[in-house]
């Protein structure tokens, strides 16, 4: 195993060429040699191209690496302003899109505009290109030169007339590739299920038998459209109004936080509370007779302010049985930012306005609906246990946030088996509540739903024994420790240590992942449970040092860790995923939260995954190779065999013609004991390859590694034969018979 490492890093070591794989000589001369403090100098920077070899603009589509230039001087300069020559543009089948290539000698302008205090004297203008070059059969991954001239600051210099010739260009980066819009699945999630609340409001006990009452208004009115369309509004402006003084009162920052407020949690599960009692027939809970009489009064006037004024007044007599659907959106709208009330809210009242806006234009389907009776009071008993069900997520909040502990997962699920249950059997008729006669027959519905909530309820029960329960791991207390594996599988976390997680990280080679979480934060509960057990998220996590950083407490550590994440992402919001490397720089970061797809959450963590144990993995100067889901890859697997290593990027467009030829060979030798290898280089890791791949599919042997190493030119293929030796070395781009050749040599070899 040892010599077949020492041959890899070896051969790739060994025949690295001496010459510095430049093709590129940069000069800068300025259009003046004095010039006055605030005065404008021109700069050229003059870029001599090899033959055959070329460089991309930098303004080059996204595919290949564009040139860029950095400004070495900031004390004396104010601003520049680069411009470029026109380019080749043609389209290139390699990248599938146009480039813009230079080739020969090209002139880059720099317009620099100097600074008024700038000190008089003799100062270095200084740039720094960065540019990749290709010629037909080679690509240089990316070089820089430093470049600089001379030039005295004197007051009272001359002005000089700066032009730019005809066919310059401003010099802009190209926008990313198109793509379609980023969409936010959670806010359409999100307003499905308040309009989805909207309309299931309109089967309560509250706001049904008025269905009759509002139709016979509207019969008397002129102008059916718009007096139905002005009751509606009605409805709309009170429940949006509501999300107004929400984001109003709390603001962008308080509206993120309100969901975790230990305050707010404990006064949504004493309203539930009493909504739930109300429900099942403990006391009834109207708005006082006289708000509604006036309003009533002011209503049957008439008219566009009459139909408003209803529209307001149905809405106010309906808040008893709308109540909770209320609380429960609004309580899941101020997690999602500050403009979630408002269209939370808004949407929420148009599902509930929308079935009277229908029978207004439509009162045929009226004498259609089914008339209220015992089913409503059997409504409003069902959903006062599922009320009671939904208060316990806001005492788990409450008690998670002040780490109580008392609220535990078997009492938590306890609590909801028994109230599933109870509505379940108080539908079979096992439960004696108001709502069902004791002669009354059991219908096939009522038996159908009954059965399901019981068979709900027992369904909980392994959960208490630490099983996982899917999406519900949302919203109930995960395991405590010794209890199973549900919540994140076997990894392990260091809470609210930044500082000694990067130790460990430092000590043992890896990054760190840093989790910005909640206690009460139902996606961070959904990502541990459902995401993180993902063997090939588990996989790759195992390899690092994970840190929850809880923002949401009342402790001190959670308010440093929300400043940090302030400060530092400019952002409040959890989950928040950050991560770092060994030597504490962030590497990236995951700011969606909740995501359903795996494979986006892998690109984030194999973003420059480093593998721990790299010695062993090593390749090309102890460099790792891993798989694109972060495993590693052991040349000992290869032992035995025809090894051909070919190192490549996605940038490279020699690289991507060699493809089609190596999955041939891998088909037609694979089985005779030839092993093709793939190692891609590229800066971004998985995250790029994985998209190439989705258009130029490797079918052999795919490896990563996290940077060039010492090879100066791309492709560079290696074979080796059975016992780990170099046979031949191909730099730049191989004929396919020269290759197969090599591999025979190899065959026959020892």
């Amino acid at each position: 195993m040892r010599r077949l490492l020492l041959f890899l890093s070896f051969a790739a070591c060994a025949f690295a060429q001496s010459e510095s794989f430049n093709h590129v000589k940069w000069t800068m001369t300025l259009d003046q040699a004095t010039a006055a403090p605030g005065a404008t100098v021109l700069a050229k920077l003059t870029a001599q191209i090899d033959s055959d070899w070329h460089m991309y603009s930098i303004s080059t589509p996204p595919g290949p690496i564009p040139t860029t230039i950095k400004n070495l001087n900031d004390t004396a300069i104010a601003k520049v302003t680069f411009f470029e020559p026109p380019p080749v543009r043609k389209y290139d089948a390699n990248f599938q899109s146009d480039t813009e290539t230079y080739e020969g000698t090209q002139v880059f302008l720099a317009r620099i505009e100097l600074k008024k205090d700038a000190e008089p004297g003799d100062i270095t203008l200084g740039f720094q290109p960065r540019y990749q070059t290709c010629s037909g059969t080679q690509c240089i991954p990316p070089r820089t030169r430093d470049i600089n001239a001379a030039l005295k600051i004197a007051a009272g210099t001359p002005a000089a007339n700066i032009v730019i010739p005809a066919g310059y260009v401003e010099a802009k980066p190209a926008p990313p590739a198109s793509s379609a819009p980023a969409t936010d699945s959670g806010i359409f999630a999100f307003l499905a299920l308040a309009f989805g609340f909207g309309l299931a409001a309109i089967f309560t006990p509250c706001v049904f038998p008025m269905i009759p009452i509002t139709m016979s208004y509207f019969t008397g009115q002129r102008g059916g459209f718009a007096q139905a369309l002005t009751f509606c509004l009605g409805i709309i402006v009170l429940f949006t109004s509501l999300g107004i003084v929400t984001t109003l009162a709390l603001g962008p920052s308080g509206v993120v936080q309100l969901g975790s407020n230990p305050w707010v949690n404990g006064f949504i599960a004493l309203i539930f509370f009493v909504f739930g009692l109300s429900l099942l027939g403990a006391f009834e809970i109207t708005i006082p007779s006289g708000i509604l009489t006036k309003m009533n009064a002011a209503s049957n006037a008439g008219g566009y302010v009459g139909s408003l004024l209803m529209g307001l007044t149905f809405a106010l007599a309906s808040f008893a049985c709308v109540g909770p659907f209320m609380g429960t959106l609004l309580a899941a709208s101020v997690q999602g930012g500050k403009l979630r009330p408002v269209i939370g809210m808004a949407t929420f009242s148009g599902g509930l306005a929308l079935p009277f806006f229908l029978l207004a234009l439509f009162p045929s389907w009226l004498a259609k609906m089914p008339r209220s009776g015992e089913w409503l009071s059997r409504v409003k008993v069902v959903m006062g246990f599922i009320v009671l069900a939904a208060m316990m997520k806001y005492l788990y909040s409450l008690d998670a946030v002040l780490q109580t502990g008392f609220l535990t997962r078997e009492r938590f699920l306890a609590a909801w088996i028994v109230l599933f249950g109870m509505a379940g059997l108080y539908l079979l008729g096992f439960v004696r509540l108001p709502g069902i006669s004791a002669d009354h027959e059991l219908g096939v519905s009522r038996l159908l739903i009954g059965m399901f909530l019981v068979v709900g309820a027992f369904t909980l029960i392994p959960g208490m024994l630490g099983a996982r329960l899917g999406e519900m791991e949302a919203y109930i207390p995960p395991p405590t420790s010794g209890t199973g594996s549900a919540a994140s599988g076997d990894l392990s976390w260091v809470e609210n240590d930044l500082t000694g997680a990067f130790a460990q990280a430092k000590s043992g080679n890896k990054y760190v992942l840093v989790n910005f979480t909640g206690y009460a934060c139902t996606n961070c509960h959904w990502m541990k449970a459902n995401m993180f057990t993902k063997p090939e998220i588990a996989g790759v996590m195992k390899n690092m040092i994970l840190v929850d950083l809880y923002t949401d407490g009342t402790d001190a550590a959670s308010v440093a860790n929300q400043k940090l994440e302030e400060e530092t992402f400019k952002t409040v919001a959890i989950p928040f995923y950050v991560l770092y490397d060994q030597n504490q720089k962030v590497v990236a970061t995951f700011a969606k939260g909740l995501t359903r797809d795996a494979s986006e959450y892998l690109a984030f963590l194999n973003t420059r995954t480093a593998v721990a144990d790299a010695p062993a993995n090593a390749g090309l100067d102890g460099l790792p190779f891993h798989t694109i889901g972060g495993a590693p890859i052991s040349p000992a697997d290869w032992k035995g065999k025809v090894v051909v290593l070919n190192y490549w990027a996605t940038w490279c467009i020699p690289c991507r013609s060699e493809i089609p030829e190596f999955n041939r060979m891998h088909k037609d030798l694979s089985a005779s004991g030839v092993e093709i290898v793939g190692i891609a280089v590229d800066d971004e890791g998985a995250p790029i390859v994985t998209k190439f791949l989705k258009t130029h599919p490797i079918e052999y042997t795919l490896g990563l590694s996290t940077g060039m190493g010492s090879l100066d030119e791309l492709p560079v293929t290696i074979v080796f034969d059975k016992n780990g030796n170099t046979v031949e070395r191909f730099n730049g781009l191989a004929k396919p018979e020269e290759i197969r050749a090599a591999i025979t040599k190899a065959q026959n070899a020892g």
